[in-house]
């Protein structure tokens, strides 16, 4: 990064965007410790909110937990998206947009040609793991079923949006440029993001943060590779969509879902889902095998340089 005119060096992998002349890790600890504090503040508040709300309204939902309060902790996590790249702007002085890809923008045509490959992927192995009989579904009247599944639509990919913002984003390049090198760099944000992300699910299952890391090194080395977050956004938004979805139509316990206490999972659970993300890592990989990461513009010219030149679970 260039401290005088806080643009993109020409040339820079994804994740070595905030790699300076120093590595900057007080900086860095700072950044992370205000993404994470950022999210916790604001989701305590929208929930409060929503459940102040559904007192006042007399939602009739579950006893615990309603369709606003669903809706309101994915949104919350969305808030993500632009805190991430506030934090960037305020202690890096590098632009938000960076955070889409390596050319400053959300490319839409990366997006859609994921979209149509991994959401099928994800629609098959969704079937088949619901196939499996179900325990008996909750009380939940129509009209919040729907409510449930409204909210899901519309706000799961926000939720699964923040997190890569902030993880796969601001986190990865924030740790990435504490080493050195480019490709110690890489080990350090693929291993610091992985961890944070595991952490911030607060579970105590072994196999389900063996599940979140597989999850975060998957999408990590694929935002890398494609040099940006829009792969990593279908593979996380495609599964925690569809699978709220299918949970709400069947009145399944969310609250069971949302449990990650010891115990609850096994390596079948995290096996199907595995399986698609190390598959999704191995074909970008392959697909940028001769030509490598995607890099910013060269600094003549408006085109990317590449290369040298069991139980359903919700992440």
């Amino acid at each position: 990064m260039n401290s005088r005119t806080h643009t993109i060096t020409p040339g820079v992998e994804y994740h070595r965007v905030l790699a300076g002349e120093d590595r900057r890790i007080v900086r860095g600890i700072l950044a992370i410790a205000l993404l994470l504090g950022g999210l916790l503040l604001i989701s305590i508040v929208v929930v409060a909110a929503a459940t102040a709300l559904d007192g006042a309204i007399g939602t009739d939902g579950g006893p615990e937990y309603s369709p606003l309060i669903h809706a309101a902790g994915l949104a919350s996590v969305g808030f993500l998206i632009p805190w991430s790249m506030l934090i960037q702007r305020w202690l890096y002085g590098v632009k938000g947009p960076s955070l889409h890809s390596v050319i400053s923008r959300f490319r839409f045509d990366v997006f859609g040609r994921a979209f149509v490959l991994i959401l099928p992927t994800w629609i098959v192995y969704l079937a088949v793991s619901y196939s499996a009989p179900l325990p008996e579904g909750t009380t939940w009247p129509n009209t919040d079923v729907l409510w449930f599944i409204l909210a899901s639509l519309l706000l799961t990919p926000l939720q699964a949006a923040g997190e890569e913002y902030g993880y796969r984003g601001l986190v990865f390049r924030v740790a990435g440029g504490w080493a050195r090198g480019p490709r110690a760099g890489l080990i350090v944000g693929i291993l610091v993001s992985s961890a944070v992300f595991a952490v911030i699910h607060f579970s105590t299952d072994m196999w389900l943060n063996v599940w979140y890391f597989v999850f975060a090194i998957g999408t990590a080395l694929i935002a890398w590779r494609t040099g940006g977050l829009e792969v990593a956004i279908v593979l996380h938004a495609g599964l925690n969509t569809l699978t709220f979805v299918i949970e709400a139509a069947l009145r399944q316990d969310f609250s069971v879902l949302a449990d990650r206490a010891s115990g609850v999972g096994d390596v079948l659970s995290i096996l199907g889902p595995a399986i698609v993300v190390v598959l999704a890592t191995v074909v970008v990989w392959m697909l940028t095998r001769r030509t490598g990461p995607a890099r910013t513009p060269s600094a003549v010219g408006s085109s990317v340089e590449e290369g040298r030149a069991g139980k359903p679970i919700t992440v």
